[in-house]
């Protein structure tokens, strides 16, 4: 599969808008267990007005080494299945590399639809019983 081309410019960004969104994702990921993806993405796109596939990437670029600070922690509490996080580790590489693909050709319109159907999906779920 091809990729898509990457836009000329960057983004606009602060530093201090970059540093409270990364303590937002940070936070929220280590309290909460979730995706800190969902957080950046949201951070990035919404509030900062990033076009989806570079709020989108940099969201993945970053998680990385927040994951691996929250899971050191609850490594050393005992919370972490080794076995199971290790499935998921290959399971993800696939899965990853699959949606990074189709990520890169879909169209901006439809990811940032597709990015706030999942927020919405997910928003409902947790409200539920």
């Amino acid at each position: 599969m091809g990729e898509a081309t990457p836009p000329v410019s960057q983004p606009a960004y602060t530093l201090p808008a970059l540093v409270a969104i990364g303590a937002a994702t940070g936070l929220l990921s280590g309290l909460l267990g979730i995706g800190g993806g969902t957080v950046a993405v949201f951070g990035l796109a919404v509030l900062m007005h990033w076009p989806q596939h570079p709020a989108h990437a940099t969201a993945l670029a970053a998680i990385p080494p927040l994951a691996a600070v929250g899971a050191i922690v609850f490594a050393a509490n005992g919370y972490v299945d080794l076995r199971a996080g290790f499935l998921l580790i290959a399971g993800g590489f696939a899965g990853a590399l699959i949606g990074a693909r189709i990520m890169a050709r879909m169209p901006e319109l439809l990811l940032r639809r597709a990015f706030g159907i999942l927020m919405l999906a997910v928003g409902i779920r947790l409200l539920l019983p």
